[in-house]
C-alpha cells in the first residue's frame, strides 16, 4: 500500500553503522551500493529520523517525481526469522535526482514497530506502485534493532472537571504508551440522571471489552504523547482523532467516570 511522503522529528544522538561487505549487485538500470546508516536508539511506536549513505551503481537516474511516483526510500521491520511485521515502511522521496556513480546521503523517516524487542531492519528502495530494488536481486541494508520501551514520562490525560477515572486507568494508560502507542483512550461511564451527556454518540465508548488498535472512532479524554493534542469533541468532551499511521489504542478496561453536575466539588 503506497503513502505519501512525509518528514519526522529529529532523533536523539545517531552513530554511524557501517554496511558490512555483500556480494556485488547484479549489473542493470537500478542497482544500489549502501554504505553507512546512521539511527538513534529506537523506542517503540515513535517516529524517528535516520540518515543513510548510498551509492547509485546502476545505469539509470534516481528520481522521486511526485506525492506517489517514482523512486522512494522505504523499509520494512522483520522479526528475527526475517517475517515481516511492518512490509510497508514510510516512504522519504529523494532530496535530489541521483545520476549513475552518484553517492547520497540523506535522512530517512521511520515509525518504529510495536511493541518493543529485537527486529530486523530492512532499508531499500521501491519503484511505487511498481517493485522494491531487492525484487530485481539487490541486497537491502539490514541490521539488528532492539527496540526500547516508548518514554512515556510527558503523557498527557484529557479530562473534563467531573471526570473520575478508575484507580488503575493511569497505570493501564502508562503500560501501553511504553508499549508504543502515541494516544490511548477508553470507556466513558456517565452516571444516572447526567445532562447533557448520555448521548448516543457515547455509545460506542460503553465499558467492557477489551484492546482495540483499529477502533474506528475518536479516542474520548485521551492520554497524548507529546506533541499530539485533542484534535475532536465527542458529546462536549476532547477526544483525539489519529491520522496516517500515528499508533493509537482504545481500551474498554480504562473506565472513566463522568459525575453529575450535583457531586461537582464547590469552585
Amino acid at each position: 500500500m503506497s503513502r505519501r511522503p512525509d518528514g519526522g522529528e529529529p532523533g536523539a544522538e545517531a552513530s554511524a553503522r557501517p554496511v558490512p561487505k555483500r556480494e556485488p549487485s547484479p549489473p542493470g538500470p537500478l542497482v544500489v551500493r549502501w554504505h553507512a546508516l546512521e539511527r538513534p536508539q529506537v523506542e517503540a511506536g515513535a517516529l524517528l529520523e535516520a540518515t543513510v549513505e548510498l551509492e547509485n551503481a546502476g545505469s539509470a537516474t534516481w528520481r522521486t517525481r511526485g506525492p506517489q511516483d517514482g523512486l522512494f526510500l522505504a523499509y520494512h521491520w522483520l522479526d528475527e526469522r526475517g517475517n515481516p511485521i511492518v512490509w510497508d515502511g514510510r516512504r522519504t522521496p529523494f532530496e535530489r535526482p541521483v545520476a549513475p556513480g552518484e553517492a547520497l546521503r540523506q535522512r530517512l523517516v521511520l515509525r518504529s514497530p510495536i511493541p518493543p524487542g529485537r527486529y530486523r531492519l530492512a532499508v531499500d528502495i521501491v519503484e511505487e506502485h511498481r517493485f522494491w530494488l531487492a525484487e530485481l536481486g539487490n541486497a537491502p541494508l539490514e541490521e539488528t534493532v532492539d527496540v526500547v520501551p516508548r518514554d512515556a514520562s510527558a503523557a498527557r490525560t484529557f479530562f473534563p472537571e467531573d471526570a473520575e477515572p478508575a484507580d488503575d486507568w493511569l497505570e493501564l494508560a502508562r503500560a501501553l504508551h511504553a508499549e508504543g502507542y502515541s494516544a490511548v483512550g477508553g470507556a466513558i461511564e456517565p452516571e444516572r440522571g447526567l445532562l447533557r451527556r448520555r448521548d448516543t454518540a457515547l455509545a460506542p465508548y460503553t465499558p467492557g471489552g477489551g484492546r482495540h488498535p483499529r477502533f474506528p472512532h475518536p479516542l474520548v479524554c485521551p492520554s497524548l504523547l507529546p506533541p499530539l493534542e485533542p484534535n475532536a469533541e465527542v458529546a462536549g468532551l476532547p477526544a483525539f482523532v489519529a491520522e496516517r499511521d500515528e499508533p493509537s489504542m482504545f481500551d474498554g478496561r480504562l473506565v472513566l467516570r463522568l459525575r453529575s453536575r450535583s457531586r461537582r466539588p464547590p469552585g
